[in-house]
């Protein structure tokens, strides 16, 4: 029996547990958020169950809310066999709360548990996943979305989070494909799923009447799937990126390119009539265009469409000066299939590709393999930073900064604030930032298994 994971070959889709909106904790006992083994009918109807590592049992994990000046409080609990810890992405923390075991906490033990607590300065959509041995145990189901409300919410009907991934599965056993390690998906695109859903489920969809206005939460916890999407029955428009707030909504008119870690909020308009094709659409590997979110369009939510919709209220600190003054540097991009590289520093001393290779090691930033001792950079408190981001390899990179977010340069016009950017091969892009966030902050590409064999450097902000 062949395990096919295509909308044309499977008709039923992923059961999975569903998404819980935890309860307000009490000040002196923060809320448990446990890591722990569960089974969830990930594959089809006819395969097994399949064994995830999952936050309070279900995949993905639980949605957190709180306001946007609030702060949020909970207690890992480590039930897993395996140290793990948690990272709270795209939001501007306390460096001690950033959850990056080695660099900012120990990672929690088996048995062992962990406080978080920290403010939430910015509205928006955001996530948070394991980051001890990121790409094993985000791929296993450690992840959940993260949503920071503003005190006035945009006027929609449904506000709407779509959490897109991929799953790699042995078809005949219906479990994860156990070889995290395999040097074939390290040094080339990533760990591709053969399963693709949302919400932890193959066939999710929604209901909404003509003309319904939905506020769409896309968030990509891949850990190596670029998706391009576009809309059907729908038109809309983007009113934020990895939680920051565009200065104005802009039409969508062209495909959804959305690299892993990244988020993009949506407010669209249904515009087709009861009873035909609308939802969300995905690029396959074959090219054809399928069916990622069906929406079931039923009567008529109001009888004409709205006007555009207002942007949402900015963030504090989006704006970042000095830019003319800023020391410019550059993060070479190097190794991987198909083009290698001469030599990198790894663990402290200067190896050729082939020692690399050997230790399991096939990318730099900057000429450091892995994090290193020293970071990439120091910045003083409130110093402008710019670094350009040079793609010497064949394979696109998302390259995330944890504690701030930054604006991309092109031409000398600053783009919109972001935390991970899309570098494409053989390409160059800049970014710059204000160093506003004290402490030893990871910068490394998010297809998790290029950061776990070398493309993970820091920098640090005193």
């Amino acid at each position: 029996m062949t395990l096919m994971m295509s909308r044309r070959a499977v008709c039923a889709g992923l059961l999975a547990a569903p998404l819980i909106r935890p309860g307000r904790a009490a000040a002196s006992a923060p809320a448990p958020l446990t890591a722990r083994t569960a089974s969830v009918q990930l594959a089809p109807p006819g395969y097994g169950m399949t064994k995830v590592w999952s936050y309070d049992g279900s995949l993905p994990g639980p949605v957190l809310r709180a306001a946007q000046g609030g702060r949020l409080s909970r207690r890992l609990v480590n039930e897993l066999a395996v140290p793990t810890s948690v990272h709270w992405h795209g939001i501007r923390i306390d460096n001690a709360m950033d959850g990056v075991a080695g660099l900012t906490q120990e990672a929690v033990p088996p048995g062992g548990s962990f406080d978080y607590d920290f403010a939430l300065p910015d509205a928006g959509t955001y996530w948070y996943h394991a980051h001890t041995n990121s790409m094993e145990q985000v791929a296993r189901g450690l992840s959940g979305a993260l949503i920071v409300e503003e005190a006035t919410p945009p006027d929609v009907d449904a506000d709407e989070i779509l959490m897109l991934d991929d799953w790699l599965i042995d078809p005949d056993s219906a479990q994860f494909y156990a070889d995290f390690t395999a040097p074939m998906m390290r040094s080339h695109a990533g760990r591709m799923g053969n399963l693709i859903g949302v919400n932890g489920r193959f066939d999710h969809r929604l209901k909404a009447g003509q003309n319904a206005r939905l506020r769409l939460r896309l968030i990509n916890a891949a850990n190596a799937r670029i998706f391009v999407l576009r809309l059907q029955g729908m038109e809309g428009w983007t009113v934020a990126l990895d939680g920051m707030p565009l200065a104005s909504p802009e039409p969508l008119v062209e495909e959804i390119i959305l690299a892993p870690a990244q988020r993009v909020d949506l407010i669209v308009d249904v515009t087709a009539e009861a009873g035909t094709p609308a939802g969300l659409l995905y690029a396959a590997d074959d090219d054809s265009w399928q069916a990622l979110v069906e929406l079931e369009v039923s009567g008529r939510a109001s009888g004409a469409r709205r006007s555009a919709p207002q942007p949402l209220p900015p963030n504090p600190r989006m704006q970042i000066g000095g830019l003319e003054e800023a020391t410019r540097r550059e993060m070479r991009m190097e190794g991987g299939a198909m083009r290698g590289m001469a030599s990198g520093r790894f663990e402290g001393q200067q190896m050729d590709f082939q020692e690399l290779i050997q230790r399991g090691q096939f990318w730099a930033l900057a000429g450091q393999v892995g994090r290193g001792a020293d970071p990439f950079a120091r910045y003083r408190l409130g110093e402008t930073a710019r670094i350009t981001f040079v793609n010497d390899t064949v394979f696109p990179h998302a390259m995330h900064l944890h504690g701030m977010h930054f604006r991309q340069l092109s031409e000398g016009a600053a783009g919109p604030m972001r935390d991970t950017l899309l570098v494409m091969p053989q390409q160059s892009a800049e970014i710059a930032f204000v160093a506003d966030n004290p402490g030893k902050w990871l910068l490394h590409c998010h297809m998790l298994g290029h950061a776990a064999s070398g493309m993970t450097n820091w920098i640090e902000v005193v």
